[in-house]
């Protein structure tokens, strides 16, 4: 039992590593956000490349960080969402 107690600290220690060196992708995907939005706006030229580096810098930061955030049991809440449609759309 207490290797599996160690185990488990271990994967927790490792969840937290990678969360927190994700939670540097979040500034890397804002500096690339807003310099794309710079660029399309002051020189009227968008770049494909960039937004699929957005969008690849988005899917790793939510799965990288959902360990992380399993562990400290929190969650994303879609409440405004869900309680602005009606009940006999969800059957």
């Amino acid at each position: 039992m207490t290797l599996l107690l160690k185990l488990s600290q271990l994967i927790d220690w490792f969840n937290e590593r990678i969360a927190k060196g994700a939670f540097w992708l979040v500034l890397v995907m804002t500096i690339v956000s807003s310099g794309n939005a710079v660029v399309r706006f002051t020189v009227n030229y968008s770049s494909n490349g960039l937004l699929e580096i957005q969008w690849y810098l988005f899917a790793a930061i939510f799965l990288l960080c959902s360990p992380y955030t399993l562990r400290k049991n929190e969650h994303v809440r879609i409440d405004v969402l869900s309680g602005s449609f009606r009940r006999a759309a969800w059957r």
